[in-house]
């Protein structure tokens, strides 16, 4: 197969301490009244207002909305959408964790083309561009702020959903790791956790048949050269540092490394997509009522135990990033499914989705929900069948990564 690749990112990204700071003169270049997304708990913090501050002090009038909730309740966009049209915003920023961020991408979305978050499920349903968006993530793991999907929760829906279009990639994105200093351990693992499940399963992705409509009907491509480079960089990242983070929140580097780690993870996968990791998650979510990111940690595992066979090279290839030795390709594929289960174990991912919360009356419902995400099936490297992906839920549940083998 011919070198390939495709990518999609923001037209700018800036990494590192303090570029907080530089949040003012970026939105000033984007416009003059800002809707900006945040939750309460950040609404109050000293770090975020000094960032209104910063705005104002360019010229730009704010109104701050700080009634982001978790997975992003559909009727919250409407309430927050109502709330800022009188004010007339012509940006919109994203301040906290993912859901801050999906609340920003959304409301741009409906200020922008009007209607209902439902209007717009699935992919390539953004009709053209919204409003100038920037992002600023206070937590390291989901990578919305480079990625062109927001995923929400909708009441007439068991399963969350997702608007996926390249129109949602905020053009600004600003990683600050000094944000992320005060998140605590339990966060800490999760969303470092959530970013390494994202880079391994868009490093493992179906490599497609290069054309020139492939980026142009799917939202998600697969692996490819430049997805490839920064899935590695942040494997590495993350080996090197998700544990330290977790141990010691005060340690700078370490959290710039996870926060790295978490937006290389994010172009990675911003392109190529992920895979069943994240298809069975969303039953799973959706019944144990526990977060996205402790759910695909907990079964990725076991998901690299499904296709180790698939993808021996690719599993090599990550040992090798993360400092492991092997006598063949195929012992190198076994170390690192080894060693990223016990770095999971160790930072508290739980190992099962017993543990998880899971009951053994959900099995077969949650393996029949996960199959029919095709868009995340398809990407997976090996394929799979109803009695496969029974297989995986049953393993994961149980704990036995070997009847995968």
């Amino acid at each position: 197969m011919s070198l390939y690749s495709a990518i999609r990112m923001p037209r700018e990204v800036l990494f590192g301490k303090n570029q907080r700071a530089a949040l003012g003169r970026v939105a000033r270049r984007l416009g003059k009244r800002a809707l900006v997304c945040t939750d309460a708990r950040l609404a109050g913090d000293p770090m975020f207002l000094d960032m209104m501050a910063l705005l104002r002090e360019e010229g730009l009038a704010v109104h701050v909305d700080d009634s982001v909730q978790p997975d992003v309740p559909r009727d919250s966009v409407r309430v927050c959408v109502e709330a800022a049209r009188g004010f007339e915003p012509d940006l919109v920023i994203g301040i906290g964790g993912g859901s801050c961020l999906d609340m920003a991408k959304c409301a741009a979305l409906i200020l922008s083309h009007g209607g209902a978050p439902q209007d717009y499920y699935g992919e390539f349903k953004v009709p053209g561009p919204i409003l100038p968006l920037i992002a600023v993530p206070t937590t390291a793991g989901t990578g919305s702020e480079v990625t062109p999907v927001a995923v929400l929760s909708d009441p007439d829906r068991t399963l969350k959903v997702g608007i996926s279009s390249p129109y949602l990639i905020p053009l600004a994105a600003i990683c600050d790791p000094d944000l992320t200093l005060t998140c605590p351990r339990s966060l800490t693992a999760i969303a470092g956790a959530d970013a390494m499940t994202h880079a391994i399963e868009a490093f493992t992705a179906i490599r497609r048949e290069p054309s020139a409509d492939l980026a142009q009907q799917r939202v998600f491509v697969g692996k490819s050269a430049l997805t490839d480079h920064y899935a590695l960089m942040a494997i590495g990242l993350l080996a090197r540092s998700l544990e330290k983070a977790c141990t010691d929140g005060s340690d700078e580097a370490a959290r710039a490394d996870v926060m790295m780690g978490a937006l290389a993870a994010g172009l990675a996968f911003g392109t190529a997509g992920t895979a069943i990791a994240h298809a069975i998650q969303y039953p799973v979510g959706a019944v144990t009522h526990t977060p996205h990111g402790l759910g695909v940690a907990c079964l990725l595992p076991y998901v690299m135990a499904y296709n180790r066979d698939s993808s021996i090279g690719e599993f090599a290839q990550i040992a090798r990033t993360i400092g492991l030795a092997g006598a063949s390709d195929a012992a190198l594929a076994d170390a690192a499914i080894r060693t990223l289960a016990e770095l999971f174990e160790r930072i508290g991912i739980p190992t099962t989705l017993q543990a998880l919360g899971l009951s053994a009356g959900d099995l077969a419902w949650t393996a029949e929900q996960a199959l029919g995400i095709d868009r995340l099936v398809k990407n997976n490297p090996r394929p799979l069948d109803l009695a496969a992906m029974t297989k995986v839920v049953n393993a994961a549940f149980s704990g036995n990564r070997q009847a995968l083998h």
